[in-house]
């Protein structure tokens, strides 16, 4: 069964008037309909998936389930409990409300503590009640720095949940879109940091490593280059996966 955003993007292109070339070059790429890499460095049999205490729930910019280069996709690929919302300014998906009204789910805004106020702002989980079996599920704005600002400050029905600011000391290895800041970390990476301080150790370290495989496969794909299956990235995922 396709996961949450594999259908989102079914969504997205059946409903679209007018959709960007997400392609580089010319002429677009036969693509993999599971992975979006080119065939000859089709990730699907590397794919890892790994049960965690701690959901995700991707909140996504318009065109951002069409991207290749998306890697929400990845976190759908390893962890089994993800969701995924298209955003809009002017309507809101009735599922998603009820998803953050579901007693089942504690919800973190994973965002910069400086855009939110003072009282909102957490850096670590807060402990669930002890009468409830609450687990952790963190709301990943799933855009371009400019549209994830623009859906954190447009998305009212946010404000009641405590915003997570994640200080990581490491800086963003993702290579495939371009930052002009190093402290930027793509969506897969925000929801590796996010696990591992959720207990969720084995899958954030395999979500790091797969991010890391895709990445090298899609770079290859681009330079015309074969996948190395025995580099440093490969036996790491290959590690994780045993």
């Amino acid at each position: 069964m396709p996961h949450a955003v594999a259908r989102l993007r079914t969504t997205c292109l059946a409903t679209s008037l007018t959709r960007p070339h997400l392609d580089r070059g010319p002429v677009r790429k036969e693509r993999c309909p599971r992975c979006r890499l080119v065939p000859s460095h089709c990730l699907c049999a590397l794919r890892p998936v790994v049960p965690t205490h701690a959901g995700v729930c991707l909140v996504m910019a318009e065109f951002e389930p069409l991207k290749p280069s998306n890697t929400g996709w990845l976190i759908a690929d390893v962890v089994p409990d993800t969701v995924a919302f298209g955003w809009s300014r002017v309507a809101v998906d009735p599922a998603l409300l009820a998803l953050l009204d579901d007693p089942r789910w504690q919800p973190y805004v994973v965002f910069p503590g400086e855009f939110a106020t003072p009282e909102r702002v957490v850096t670590e989980l807060v402990p669930a009640e002890p009468d409830t079996l609450a687990r952790p599920l963190f709301i990943l704005l799933d855009g371009t720095w400019s549209e994830a600002c623009k859906i954190f400050r447009k998305s009212p029905y946010l404000n009641r949940f405590p915003v997570l600011s994640l200080h990581p000391d490491q800086l963003s290895r993702y290579r495939l879109r371009r930052s002009t800041h190093a402290h930027h970390f793509c969506t897969s990476e925000v929801a590796a940091l996010c696990l591992a301080l959720a207990g969720d150790l084995h899958a954030a370290r395999t979500l790091e490593a797969y991010l890391d495989v895709f990445s090298s496969r899609y770079l290859r794909a681009r330079q015309s280059v074969p996948p190395d299956p025995d580099d440093a990235a490969h036996q790491r995922l290959r590690a994780l996966s045993r």
